[in-house]
């Protein structure tokens, strides 16, 4: 054997990442999005339990809202 054969690296396999969790990705994006960005704007025709809701949760994340 060679000095070359030695130091040969294994390289890990590709994980393949199934298209629902890349959909999961999205939609926890988007609810981030709308928790961390929204004052009204796109929950506005959702009603005041909503906007509430999203309100409590930018608190419990520690997120300034006011």
């Amino acid at each position: 054997m060679t000095s070359a054969q030695h130091t040969r690296t294994r390289t890990a396999p590709a994980i393949a990442v199934p298209a629902w969790a890349w959909a999961l990705a999205l939609l926890a994006l988007f609810a981030l999005y709308l928790v961390a960005q929204d004052d009204g704007a796109v929950l506005a025709s959702a009603g005041d339990l909503a906007h509430e809701f999203f309100h409590d949760a930018r608190h419990s994340l520690g997120m300034p809202c006011h």
